[in-house]
């Protein structure tokens, strides 16, 4: 049999842009390199959290999800700024175009990584060659550092790029996978959340190699076709291919259903809203991304069509939270005529890793309410000491009420 007719194990390279949002200001603006940088969700009146920040930063402690008052008490300097999403959106799309440069099988996954197929491309020099070259390129052209995990598979490409940050490469086997990833927690691995975390506990499933190990029809039971699936991963079985074809939105994420009937009752249009943000925070957790924009749809019977939509003050994942924001709206916008079709929308979607924090609803005006109070506790310790406090009895709250859409939502008009 001939060389080319024989089958060719399959090479994956995933490409993982390095503090992305950081590295881009950095890039577009060349008097921040080597500066301690930080994205914040409302870096002019420097409150809330760090969404992303430069190595520099994270040399003095600095990292996501860290309150912005407490990294500037690590880092009197850090440079402050907020998210300039047009600006990343057109880094991605350069380095994309790179990526195509060296394989036809390209597949973004996010707006700072994505997949490619280089099996039929890498030739004499070999696949880390031919990796570091693909680096090197985007990091001279761009200026973006990235790492790179090479594997015969997506999801072991995808889990290699996390192993070596940043600017590294690193090359992940199948028979590689009981010594490097059954130690770690099941949470650990790409695709599983907090939710599925809990279910797998729950079951006795605690590490990446009970996964491995466990009975699928269990699993199957407890998660449906995506037990599967995650057992495989866990073996480092992935069968899914490199799709060019497959079309990433930067945007959003959204969920729309046409109601079988007219509906006025306003109850059963809020069992609608709940059911829709089900489904996109399910897909939200599927790809490890969250939101920073949510918007509704709503169609009446006469067919007219009304957006609506708001900027969170942070990122925004589950889907009790997404729940409760898109009932909001709706109860903003609704004039309580007869509805035909609901959607949900989840926009400027950012990668989890990257993102803000996953906060319930009141969080936000929580952390706002306490910074105050947390440096005050904070300053008392290091003055006498940490016995200087004591816990009380904690009481159950009696909230009756909330300030949800002053504090969270900036409406706009689409």
């Amino acid at each position: 049999m001939e060389a080319k007719q024989r089958n060719k194990a399959r090479v994956i390279l995933h490409i993982d842009m390095n503090s992305f949002y950081a590295s881009v200001e950095v890039a577009h603006n060349p008097t921040l390199k080597g500066k301690p940088v930080a994205i914040a969700g409302n870096a002019k009146e420097r409150r809330g959290v760090i969404v992303t920040c430069s190595y520099e930063a994270r040399a003095y402690g600095v990292h996501a999800t860290m309150p912005v008052w407490e990294a500037l008490k690590k880092c009197p300097n850090l440079i402050l700024m907020e998210p300039n999403f047009d600006l990343y959106r057109e880094a991605s799309m350069n380095m994309f175009e790179i990526l195509r440069q060296y394989s036809d099988l390209v597949e973004p996954v996010s707006i700072d990584e994505g997949y490619l197929d280089i099996t039929d491309h890498y030739g004499e020099i070999g696949a880390v060659e031919y990796a570091k070259s693909i680096q090197k390129d985007i990091l001279n052209r761009l200026h973006l550092p990235s790492s790179i995990g090479i594997a015969p598979n997506k999801f072991l490409a995808k889990t290699a790029s996390d192993m070596k940050k940043p600017m590294g490469i690193f090359i992940l086997r199948k028979r590689d996978v009981p010594e490097v990833l059954w130690h770690l927690p099941a949470s650990k691995m790409h695709g599983i959340g907090d939710k599925t975390a809990e279910k797998l506990s729950s079951v006795g499933v605690y590490t990446i190699g009970d996964l491995a190990n466990f009975d699928v029809k269990i699993l199957t039971q407890l998660l449906g076709v995506n037990g599967t699936r995650l057992k495989d991963h866990a073996n480092g079985i992935d069968h899914r291919v490199v799709d060019p074809e497959s079309i990433y939105d930067f945007k959003s994420i959204g969920n729309s259903t046409t109601l079988p009937r007219d509906i006025t009752n306003q109850q059963e249009l809020y069992t609608i809203l709940d059911r829709l943000s089900e489904k996109v925070a399910s897909r939200l957790e599927y790809k490890e991304l969250m939101a920073t924009k949510l918007h509704i749809t709503i169609r009446y019977k006469d067919r007219k069509t009304y957006n609506r939509g708001c900027t969170l003050e942070n990122p925004l994942d589950k889907s009790k939270d997404i729940s409760e924001v898109a009932r909001v709206l709706f109860q903003k916008n609704w004039d309580g005529s007869a509805v035909r079709l609901l959607g949900v929308t989840a926009g400027e979607v950012i990668e989890r890793s990257s993102a803000s924090k996953q906060l319930d609803l009141f969080t936000f005006s929580n952390d706002e309410k306490t910074v105050h109070l947390e440096e005050a506790i904070s300053s008392l310790k290091e003055k006498y000491g940490e016995g200087i406090l004591q816990k009380g009895i904690k009481k159950e709250a009696n909230l009756t009420e909330n300030s949800f859409s002053k504090d969270f939502l900036r409406q706009k008009k689409e």
